[in-house]
């Protein structure tokens, strides 16, 4: 059973407000780092945990090449855009998720990642006013984009 410890800024457990406020999301999830077998992750409740937080107008995974068609259909099932990437997919959804940044209608850039290459992305978003969420799972999720974000969400297989 998966269990989700959500954190604020300065590292300390939150709960969540039980009417979802009225913000809109974008979502990014890194495929090849958070997607893995020994993660066990279930997207929906994901997604279910996120919408605490607003509204999700953009959801998107963003796999690479390898991807097998199993998983790209189980990926657009559960609700997200599955975009495919024939070079480094962290590129990719970099330039999606800066796009979101300049999306007016988007008030939360939330990265699905362990990985500390999207740090520059939380803090652009984060200069444009925009608030952020990066969600993960250890071992490996970067100390440095968890302090960097205004909350984390961390998933935990138990």
């Amino acid at each position: 059973m998966q269990k989700f410890a959500v954190f604020d800024k300065i590292k300390n457990f939150i709960k969540l407000p039980s009417k979802k406020p009225e913000k809109n999301i974008a979502l990014m999830v890194d495929g090849p780092n958070i997607i893995r077998k020994e993660f066990k992750l279930d997207l929906t409740k994901v997604k279910q945990k996120l919408e605490r937080f607003g509204h999700i107008k953009v959801a998107k995974v963003f796999l690479d090449q390898y991807a097998s068609d199993k998983l790209i259909e189980a990926v657009t099932n559960q609700g997200f855009e599955p975009i495919i990437s024939t070079g480094d997919v962290d590129v990719t959804m970099a330039v999606e998720s800066i796009c979101q940044v300049y999306n007016p209608n988007i008030d939360i850039i939330a990265l699905m990642t362990r990985d500390i290459d999207f740090r520059p992305v939380i803090l652009k978003a984060k200069e444009f006013g925009k608030q952020t969420i990066v969600i993960g799972a250890e071992p490996g999720f970067s100390v440095a984009l968890k302090n960097t974000a205004d909350y984390i969400i961390l998933i935990d297989e138990q």
